[in-house]
This record gives structure tokens, C-alpha cells and sequence, in this order.
């Protein structure tokens, strides 16, 4: 019994010291490993190359198209219709006849009109030709023969004086020559006035009264033929037929819309877009238009930007016109209208993923430099389109940039390029 435990505590101890000295030979071998420096990480990353290319900077918005030009064609009276002459989807021409409203009535007056204004004609020039000049004719024959009775009473005096003198006559004789000179002067005196009247008042007053009662005839009778006119409803401009809302037979009612002509050559699609875009624009810059349907989308121009803001949305509105010779396009459909900004010939383009902000909120880029170490650059950005961006300051063209990758990288980043990138070519091709 004790002989076994002897050899039992004897085998122990040898164990036990193998395993003491292999447990402070992995502490060696774990101090050794500790000490040596582990090797710096690389990271995988996609890159480009920053180059010199055009770049055109894009506002894209939401449109409703418009025409050019509408006319909600309304009476000026309330009539029904007598006839219509056109449909819906006609196309008309300005100052086509499109519908007539019933117009007996008016007809009626023009005629009556007219009756009266050929009576004052004819009494303005029987004023004008014959009765104005006999009036001022025998005034002025009256002038002459009262003027012509005073001068032989003045010489009858002047005789009959000579005799009273010479005794030759009585003076009662002298007497009735003298009474009959004063009748005479008399006469004269109030001819002379008619005729002077005449000459200064009368004729140019009669004159006046006949033409301002035929001028009167004349307004009534334009205003008879414009009531008569009004019952015909005539196109003001060219364009298509888009809405008729009644039939004849109908009342048409004054000031409601009795046909819609639009004209649709050339429509109109009205965009609101923020100012700092609208100060990008000019007139006449290039524009596309997507339309619901259609596979290709059509072409158009900036023709007008406001130069006031929307006092309700605070927006600028642009109007992009648009060809539409074949009709195609119609009124009241909702595009989507690409515009073409500002335009920069040999711009410095990075792809727009490539650019990170810094702590500080600045814009920057992770540069890759010797030995495939990124380095962050803090740049100055221009126009973008496309996905693309144009760097104004940081860079310089030839450079390569992280493109994936880039964000939460530390400065001195030790990075490998990875199939994918387009590092060995340009920043996302051509504009």
C-alpha cells in the first residue's frame, strides 16, 4: 500500500515539471509574438483619374404643356344658336366664321338704321347745298338793294337841298326826301346785320346742326351692323377647336364660353424651379422634354425666365417651348423638361461618389499618391452633371481619386485599386 502511493507521488512529479516548462515555453513564444510589428492593413478601394473633358450642367423638372396661344371665344350677347359650323377638332383660321346666334331682330334694326341715316344724308346735303347757300344768298341781294335805296335817298336829299336853298322847292318837299333817307338807312342797317350774322353765326351754326344730326344717324347705324356682327361668332386666332359645349338650338349666353380654339403648333411647358437654378439659365438654352409614351423625348428652348419670384411658392418660372407642327403633343399632358445650364469646355471632372466632407463639413477627396496612399484633399467644387462633378481647386488632372471606398477612410490609408474603377481611363467618360 505505501509502496504503491511511493510510485505513484513519483510519476506525479516528473508531469507536473514537463508541464510547468511547456506552459513558460508558450510565454516565451506569445512575448516574442507581442513584440513584432503587425503588418499595416490595405484597403480595397475602386478609383478614377481626374481629366480635362466638357461638362454641361442639367436642371431637370416637372411640366404641364400649355399652347402657345388659346381663345375662350364668349358672346357679347345671349341668343340662341342658330348654327354651328365647325366641330370639335376642326381646324380653323383666324377670322373664320365658326357659329351664327339668332339675329332677326337685330337684322330689323340695322335696316331701320339705316333708313334714318339716308333721310339725314339727304337733308344734310340739301342743308349744305341748297338751303344754306339761298339763305346767305338773299341776305347778301338784300344788303345790295338796301344799300342801293340809301344811296338814292342821299342824293334825293342832297338835290332837294340845293333847291330849298335856291328857293326853288318848298321845304316840306325837303322834309319827306329827309324822313325817307332815315327809312332807308334804316333798312340798310338791318340787312347789313342779317348779312353779317350770316357770314359769322348762322351759315356755320346751320351747317354744324346738319352734320352732327348725320353724324348721329351714322353712330346709330354702326351700332345696329356691330349688335348684328356680335351674333357671329369668328375665330381671333389660328388654331384647333378643342371644346363646344352646346348644341343649336341652344341659348348662348353672354360672357360663357361658347367655343375653346387653341393653338397647338407650338406649346408651352411652364417649369418653377428654385432661384439659384434659374440664375444657371439663359434665354434660348437647349431643352429636352420627356413625354408620357413616347420613346424618344422631344426637343425645345428656354424662351422666357421670369424675372420675379412666385410671391406664393418663391420660385422662378420658366417657360420651355416646344414644336408641335404634326400635333402630336397635346395640351395639359405632364413632361418632365431637362434644361441645359451653364456649359464649361475643358472642365477638371471627378466622379460625384468620389467626394467626401470632413469633419469640418468641406468637401474633399481621397487622393491616392505614392506608394498607393490616400491622401484627403480638400477641394472646391463647380458645375455637376451626371454623375460627374467639376473640381475648381485640389487637384490637378492625372491625379487618381477614390470613388468606392472613400468614406470614413483615415488620412495615409494604405489602399490597393480593385478591378471595376475606371482609374486607368477618365472621370466617367465624356460629357
Amino acid at each position: 500500500m505505501n509502496l504503491n502511493r511511493l510510485h505513484a507521488r513519483s510519476s506525479y512529479v516528473p508531469r507536473t515539471l514537463a508541464l510547468l516548462a511547456g506552459l513558460a515555453a508558450f510565454q516565451m513564444v506569445a512575448g516574442c509574438s507581442k513584440a513584432a510589428p503587425a503588418p499595416a492593413a490595405v484597403v480595397s478601394v475602386q478609383a478614377a483619374t481626374a481629366s480635362l473633358q466638357p461638362l454641361t450642367e442639367h436642371i431637370t423638372a416637372d411640366a404641364v404643356m400649355a399652347p402657345i396661344s388659346q381663345a375662350a371665344i364668349a358672346p357679347k350677347i345671349t341668343a340662341p344658336v342658330k348654327h354651328f359650323y365647325v366641330q370639335r377638332g376642326a381646324h380653323v383660321h383666324r377670322g373664320e366664321l365658326l357659329a351664327t346666334l339668332d339675329n332677326a331682330d337685330l337684322q330689323a334694326a340695322v335696316q331701320d338704321n339705316q333708313g334714318v341715316l339716308l333721310a339725314q344724308q339727304a337733308a344734310y346735303d340739301s342743308t349744305v347745298k341748297a338751303t344754306v347757300p339761298q339763305t346767305y344768298e338773299q341776305a347778301r341781294l338784300n344788303v345790295a338793294q338796301t344799300k342801293a335805296n340809301l344811296e338814292l335817298n342821299q342824293n334825293i336829299v342832297k338835290s332837294r337841298k340845293k333847291l330849298y336853298a335856291q328857293g326853288a322847292i318848298p321845304g316840306r318837299e325837303l322834309d319827306t326826301s329827309e324822313a325817307a333817307l332815315v327809312q332807308a338807312q334804316t333798312a340798310y342797317d338791318a340787312a347789313l346785320k342779317v348779312f353779317n350774322g350770316m357770314q359769322q353765326v348762322s351759315r356755320e351754326a346751320a351747317l354744324k346742326q346738319a352734320k352732327g344730326q348725320l353724324e348721329s344717324a351714322q353712330g346709330r347705324y354702326a351700332a345696329a351692323e356691330a349688335q348684328l356682327s356680335y351674333s357671329e361668332i369668328r375665330s381671333p386666332i389660328d388654331g384647333v377647336v378643342t371644346d363646344r359645349p352646346l348644341y343649336a338650338g341652344e341659348t348662348a349666353t353672354a360672357g360663357s364660353a361658347l367655343l375653346t380654339v387653341m393653338d397647338t403648333s407650338v406649346l408651352i411647358a411652364k417649369l418653377h424651379i428654385p432661384q439659384p437654378q434659374a440664375q444657371a439659365l439663359s434665354v434660348g438654352n437647349s431643352a429636352t422634354v420627356q413625354v408620357p409614351g413616347m420613346l424618344h423625348p422631344v426637343s425645345g428652348k428656354v424662351t422666357i425666365i421670369s424675372p420675379a419670384l412666385d410671391p406664393g411658392s418663391t420660385t422662378v418660372e420658366v417657360w420651355v417651348e416646344i414644336k408641335n407642327p404634326d400635333g402630336d403633343l397635346r395640351p395639359g399632358t405632364a413632361v418632365t423638361v431637362t434644361m441645359a445650364a451653364r456649359h464649361v469646355q475643358n472642365a477638371l471632372v471627378v466622379p460625384s461618389d468620389a467626394i467626401v466632407l470632413t469633419s469640418t463639413g468641406k468637401k474633399s477627396l481621397m487622393v491616392i499618391g505614392a506608394n498607393n496612399t490616400a491622401h484627403q484633399v480638400v477641394v472646391k467644387t463647380g458645375i455637376k452633371d451626371d454623375g460627374k462633378t467639376q473640381i475648381l481647386s485640389g487637384i490637378s488632372a492625372g491625379q487618381q481619386v477614390v470613388t468606392t471606398g472613400a468614406y470614413g477612410m483615415d488620412d495615409g490609408t494604405k489602399v490597393k485599386v480593385v478591378p471595376g474603377s475606371s482609374a486607368d481611363s477618365s472621370a466617367g467618360g465624356q460629357s
